[in-house]
């Protein structure tokens, strides 16, 4: 089901739904998420850009709607929002505001290994709190020196009695600061490394030795704080170990797989952004005594933008029924609707600051922010260099 106060009800036979015309609540849910964003989110996106403050507001608006954390399974206090009712959160809220939509991604990303691989117990520790707003959930993978090789972490976990203690730094981790829980990968066996030698443990912002490095200064995504997690003696109980010890890589791939959709998301949501704010524009401003959009240049920009967000939305949403039936082929569709639908989202923001002209290189007018906002999305979660190495090994 979806989220709870948006007035949409349970997508019965999610999984089977049609390719081509998400359900009538597919699209009711997108009505009520557009609203809100428009309403609680767009007034302080340039904002939060400038500042490069967290969007306290959009995470207030958010969990008041049950929509911060829609993935959540009702077993657990959520609403138990299908794979793509979960892209139609994030693409809607991206649309206003890339920043915020790191809100319900993240929130996923980093609660997915528990809802993949946890125990119960787990699960209703830490899914209940994130469902009601009380937390939010960050995801621990890449290191210094261990960016898209993953499996060169440096982090340790050493078993200790009923405790596992952690050592190590982890950089690049979104929302980092802000939340509560994190999902950390470490090595609890040196010689096996991704064949059984790393493990994924939940780590609480509060546990003794956990601490936090200065935010980085990035071109896009500002509102969204990145910075490095550092771990020194961290000693956790090790019940928090998510599944079995040595399970770690394999769970974290999963999660990719599942994830990697949620970035598509967030592309497709801010390059309608930019592509509905440059249809406006050429609307309206007028050379040569005419309205820039009836000239026929302009007009095939246009039609190339909308085609290629309308390819990128469609292998978007296959992808997200796979991550709902959990298809042999996930892995692949993930990867080619996260890499196609950057790079898309790259171009028709670009093109949409084009159109603008001079305009459209200045802060004054929203899409010189969607640019800097959609080029992350060609980077993390995986390169797109390593989701065409991720297609070429898993091509349907």
């Amino acid at each position: 089901m979806v989220a709870r106060h948006t007035g949409v009800r349970a997508v019965a036979g999610a999984a089977d739904f049609d390719l081509y015309r998400p359900a009538e609540e597919h699209e009711l849910l997108r009505e009520s998420v557009r609203a809100l964003a428009e309403a609680k989110i767009a007034p302080h996106a340039a904002e939060v850009d400038e500042q490069g403050r967290f969007p306290q507001e959009a995470l207030d608006a958010l969990v008041a709607s049950d929509l911060h954390a829609v993935h959540v399974p009702e077993s657990y206090g959520g609403g138990g929002a299908d794979a793509l009712a979960t892209v139609i959160v994030i693409e809607e809220v991206a649309r206003v505001c890339a920043s915020s939509s790191l809100i319900p991604a993240v929130n996923k990303l980093g609660s997915m290994p528990v809802l993949l691989s946890g125990s119960e117990e787990l699960k209703a520790r830490y899914l209940a709190p994130l469902a009601r707003g009380e937390a939010m959930f960050s995801y621990a993978l890449s290191e210094p020196d261990a960016g898209s090789d993953a499996g060169g972490m440096r982090t340790r976990a050493v078993r200790d009695g009923d405790t596992y203690v952690l050592n190590g730094v982890k950089r690049w981790i979104t929302n980092a600061g802000v939340s509560e829980y994190y999902t950390v990968m470490a090595v609890t066996d040196a010689d096996k490394r991704t064949r059984g030698g790393i493990s994924a443990f939940v780590v609480e912002k509060g546990d003794e030795g956990v601490s936090f490095g200065a935010p980085e200064k990035k071109l896009g995504i500002k509102g969204s704080p990145t910075r490095e997690v550092y771990l020194d003696n961290v000693r956790i109980p090790a019940d928090r170990l998510i599944g079995e010890e040595g399970t770690g890589f394999a769970t974290a791939m999963r999660t990719l797989d599942h994830t990697r959709i949620t970035i598509a998301a967030q592309a497709l949501g801010i390059a309608q952004g930019a592509l509905d704010y440059a249809k406006g524009y050429v609307a309206e401003r007028k050379q040569f005594g005419r309205p820039v959009g009836d000239f026929q240049g302009v007009q095939f920009m246009l039609a190339d933008m909308a085609m290629k967000l309308e390819a990128a939305r469609q292998l978007t949403y296959a992808a997200a029924a796979r991550s709902e039936r959990g298809d042999s082929d996930l892995t692949f569709f993930g990867a080619a609707a996260k890499c196609y639908a950057s790079d898309a989202a790259m171009e028709i923001t670009t093109d949409a600051v084009q159109l603008l002209g001079g305009y459209g290189y200045t802060r004054d007018y929203p899409v010189e922010r969607m640019m800097r906002d959609a080029k992350i999305t060609q980077i993390y979660e995986g390169t797109n260099q390593i989701q065409r190495i991720v297609m070429a090994r898993n091509l349907p």
